[in-house]
């Protein structure tokens, strides 16, 4: 089992910034690939970014491309998310989530792919 638990979500002017944290307990979080993804009201959940246990390879979604790059700390049992150029549609509740096995790009993509989900955070962004 792993526990995650996100924060740093908030209220933000666009054009700002924010970092959202996801810290993990449990079984050996470096041994995880972590996911961030995000639900905004009435829309599905859609994929944010990927990174794996490694820390080596990372993808991110076609609507935040270049603007959160994902991070992680193995020290920590924690990944980041470094939300910059914040929009008015980037509002959502953003979720980390984990797994152990690491498949095609468009598999990481899925929610359906990761077995452990954190909470989420709210993160809004004023026009």
């Amino acid at each position: 089992q792993v526990q995650l638990v996100e924060s740093g979500g908030g209220l933000v002017q666009t054009g700002g910034s924010l970092r959202l944290s996801c810290a993990a307990s449990g079984r050996t979080f470096s041994r995880y690939h972590m996911g961030w993804f995000r639900q905004a009201p009435g829309k599905e959940r859609e994929f944010v970014a990927v990174i794996t246990w490694s820390g080596g390879t990372t993808y991110d979604g076609d609507s935040v491309k270049g603007r959160f790059p994902i991070s992680t700390d193995n020290a920590k049992n924690t990944v980041y998310l470094q939300m910059t150029s914040l929009k008015p549609e980037d509002t959502a509740v953003y979720y980390c989530a984990a797994d152990p096995v690491w498949g095609t790009i468009q598999a990481m993509g899925v929610p359906q792919w990761y077995d452990y989900w954190g909470q989420g955070t709210q993160v809004t962004v004023s026009s």
